[in-house]
């Protein structure tokens, strides 16, 4: 609403709808029109949250909140265990990527400063003060709280000495945000020997590390994944540069698909003997028909040079 100088307010709504059982939620889906067998649907609903299951019929739902003609809770449903195990697919080509980023990070550090130097803020110039202060803060907390072998061992042997362990156990105990965190931190020069090392620019490196994060968020806390628009997309290199990100077909940023063709490139590196591909390939094949426009997908996407090789990935 507006107000008699031209500014406007929000008004503060009450929230009055009631809690509806899993019957009242089937009976609502299919007066909208979606096409299912109300037994089936409602044994759905009891096992995944009625609003975690709309957002995999959103797009086939019409401004009245009716559903298109002809839309199933079989097609729906598809799209749903695509979407779960995408999910597992992603984590574990997050995982490969982190392990290794992990190891560089680690390793590169305490060369260039010693294994306690990440302590001292001077070794991690592009975090502030606070932002320092505040990673050593959680990172203290997690390393008091561990009960893995390697960090009582530690503890134990040196605790009287350090209250911190160097980096190369301190890093396993990070989480992938906590990681990113102090790759931003690192030396220019630190940023850019591993970003080097996975085959692109430090910048663009940079962005990917921050949409994998985004990503990796999503899966832990099992999110729609497969048609999301991301809310931090990736840079792509130079295209003079590094054409084939451009061609035959461009990588879309915004979706999916840019996110796959990221953790495949760079899993060459951090997990050069993964049969990822080979796995994403056989989900892509289990489920022939699901729309991958969705994705980002293009239809000539596999003539992309960087989803070449399927035996050697």
């Amino acid at each position: 609403m507006r107000n008699s100088v031209g500014f406007f307010f929000c008004v503060a709504m009450q929230y009055t709808k009631p809690p509806l059982t899993f019957e009242q939620q089937a009976e609502l889906l299919l007066n909208r029109g979606l096409v299912a067998d109300r037994d089936v649907l409602i044994s759905r609903l009891e096992t995944v949250n009625y609003y975690r299951f709309s957002g995999y019929l959103y797009p086939y739902r019409l401004p009245d909140d009716s559903f298109k003609l002809g839309t199933t809770l079989a097609t729906v449903w598809r799209q749903y265990t695509f979407d779960r195990k995408l999910r597992l697919l992603v984590l574990d080509a997050v995982e490969r990527v982190e392990v290794a980023l992990r190891t560089r990070l680690a390793y590169d550090h305490a060369h260039a400063h010693g294994p306690f130097a990440y302590r001292d803020r001077r070794s991690l110039p592009g975090l502030s003060r606070d932002a320092h202060d505040a990673w050593i803060a959680e990172l203290s907390k997690e390393v008091s709280a561990s009960r893995e072998r390697f960090v009582e061992h530690f503890r134990n042997k040196y605790g009287n000495a350090h209250t911190l362990p160097p980096i190369w156990i301190a890093i396993e105990l990070m989480s992938f945000g906590k990681t990113f965190t102090f790759f931003r931190g690192c030396d220019p020069s630190i940023q850019k020997d591993i970003s080097a090392w996975i085959g692109a620019p430090d910048r663009v490196f940079f962005s990917w590390l921050r949409t994998i994060n985004e990503v990796r968020n999503v899966c832990a806390h099992h999110g729609r994944l497969w048609n999301r628009d991301l809310g931090n997309n990736p840079l792509l290199p130079n295209e003079r540069k590094y054409p084939d990100w451009y061609h035959p077909c461009r990588v879309t940023q915004s979706k999916m698909f840019g996110v796959l063709t990221i953790l495949k490139f760079m899993l060459k590196k951090a997990a050069p003997t993964s049969k990822w591909y080979e796995r994403f390939a056989s989900l892509l094949a289990e489920y022939p028909d699901l729309p991958l426009l969705w994705m980002g997908f293009s239809s000539n996407w596999m003539e992309s040079p960087l989803w070449s090789g399927v035996t050697d990935a």
